[in-house]
């Protein structure tokens, strides 16, 4: 059980709050990589950042069902806590990592106490009930027990980190940095979720972002933007076979409708046999 392993070289592992707080105590500049395993390039990219700019890098493993609308998402998350240490203490950026339990996190608290207001409740907060208020609620307390100076997040999940941002924005003395998406070689931009992926669904995702891509070249020549990308989201889910969610234009500031691409991105989320998919171009 993973919970016997007290040290690796070159980084320490912290199992609860008590512990994490004592050893962060000496240091004033810490960078914080929240994240709930299945670590891969884009997890290690924001280490990276973080090393960059900061003194001490804390990374935290932890899955947390708050954030899971569905159950049996919930049960087939990746996990591979074995792997996910070995590639961080790979890396020797990582000084110290923080895998918690629910109830070190939570303390006497299994309802999210945060709510996101209704005008927020667009792209994946319209489709996952209660999924942000879930990340929220977690990142409250893990802010809260970790204290870094900075936060790195992925851009990938752009909705997360601009929810993010602004909630700790006005509670914590803390910056929230968002970090370029990291892809493969296929484009398909790098996700926990693509261990779930077969060769053949990963090599249809490629095929689908390509033409997203190609898609966002295309859309500026339309007038009405959200219209035409209605229509194309009807012939793409004919095309493939997939159930698309969503696919909008939106302001990365307000992520509202928007009908310009300056500063804007394409956002899409799709089901890929029966695995969810999400990027923003």
């Amino acid at each position: 059980m993973f919970y016997l392993i007290k040290t690796i070289p070159q980084m320490k592992i912290l199992l609860n709050r008590t512990s994490l707080t004592k050893s962060l105590a000496p240091f004033n500049d810490i960078g914080f990589v929240p994240t709930m395993g299945a670590i891969h390039k884009g997890h290690l990219s924001l280490i990276n950042r973080s090393n960059q700019v900061c003194m001490k890098t804390v990374v935290s493993i932890f899955v947390n069902p708050k954030q899971f609308n569905n159950k049996k998402d919930f049960k087939t998350y990746p996990k591979n806590i074995k792997k996910d240490l070995r590639l961080l203490n790979k890396t020797k950026q990582v000084d110290f990592i923080y895998i918690p339990k629910f109830r070190d996190i939570f303390i006497n608290n299994k309802k999210p106490k945060v709510k996101i207001k209704k005008k927020d409740k667009i792209l994946c907060a319209k489709f996952r009930k209660d999924h942000f208020e879930g990340v929220l609620d977690v990142m409250d307390s893990l802010t809260n027990i970790v204290k870094p100076n900075k936060i790195f997040m992925g851009e990938k999940d752009f909705q997360q980190l601009f929810l993010v941002k602004k909630f700790l924005k006005y509670k914590y003395d803390t910056e929230v940095i968002g970090c370029k998406t990291i892809r493969e070689k296929n484009k398909v931009a790098l996700s926990s979720r693509n261990y779930l992926l077969s060769k053949e669904n990963l090599a249809l995702a490629s095929v689908i972002i390509r033409k997203l891509i190609n898609l966002k070249k295309i859309i500026k020549f339309k007038k009405n933007k959200n219209r035409y990308l209605k229509t194309v989201r009807s012939d793409l889910e004919k095309k493939f076979n997939i159930n698309i969610e969503y696919l909008e234009l939106r302001n990365i500031y307000n992520l509202k409708l928007s009908s310009v691409m300056n500063k804007s991105r394409l956002f899409v989320a799709y089901y890929l046999n029966g695995v969810r998919l999400i990027d923003n171009l």
